[in-house]
């Protein structure tokens, strides 16, 4: 990325080469490949340093676009303080609900749930019609993935902000550097047969 610096102020930022006007001259967009640093900058084009100090996972937070600075001879794209997203439910004065991340996640886990009991559902369906009684390893399964499930969701509602909550979610090493377990707070599922 690039920025053209005119008057000690960035005028205009090119995220990809093209070509450029600078004064009354025309140059070509190859000038950003084929030209020295210096020899950009002497027209007032400057390579620009990203600054991601204060940029944060957008899953949690909502970052401001970037901002430009030139100062001491360097462009630098650096962005404002990011907002985390409501963790909770927000109600406007009109009645309108805008579901906050609590909410959001405990669908996803629900829907995981759902998705992995899915293959096993014809049999529940088929004892509660009179026919074969499930098999108790499978009975045994689907009720540990619900309980999970219900574990899952009481986790995620006992967090207080974007942070608790991202922090159920991050995988650690709780093995060793030769045999890594990869575990998160939240867990996992628990699978058929295992």
């Amino acid at each position: 990325m690039w920025a053209l610096v005119e008057s000690d102020n960035v005028t205009q930022v090119f995220t990809r080469p093209k070509g450029i006007t600078v004064g009354e001259v025309n140059y070509p967009s190859n000038i950003f490949m084929l030209w020295t640093a210096s020899e950009l900058e002497a027209l007032g084009i400057y390579e620009v340093v990203i600054d991601n100090t204060n940029l944060k996972d957008k899953e949690y937070y909502i970052n401001t676009n970037q901002s430009f600075d030139f100062a001491d001879g360097v462009v630098t794209a650096s962005y404002g303080v990011a907002t985390p997203k409501a963790i909770d439910d927000v109600t406007d004065e009109d009645g309108n609900v805008t579901r906050g991340l609590k909410y959001n996640y405990k669908q996803i886990i629900n829907q995981q749930a759902g998705g992995i009991l899915q293959d096993t559902d014809w049999m529940v369906v088929r004892a509660a019609e009179g026919g074969t009684v499930v098999p108790s390893d499978i009975a045994t399964w689907r009720a540990a993935v619900r309980t999970k499930s219900n574990d899952m969701c009481a986790m995620i509602d006992g967090v207080a902000d974007v942070d608790a909550l991202a922090a159920l979610y991050a995988y650690t090493n709780t093995g060793t550097e030769e045999s890594p377990v990869y575990t998160r707070p939240l867990g996992e599922f628990p699978e058929l047969g295992a």
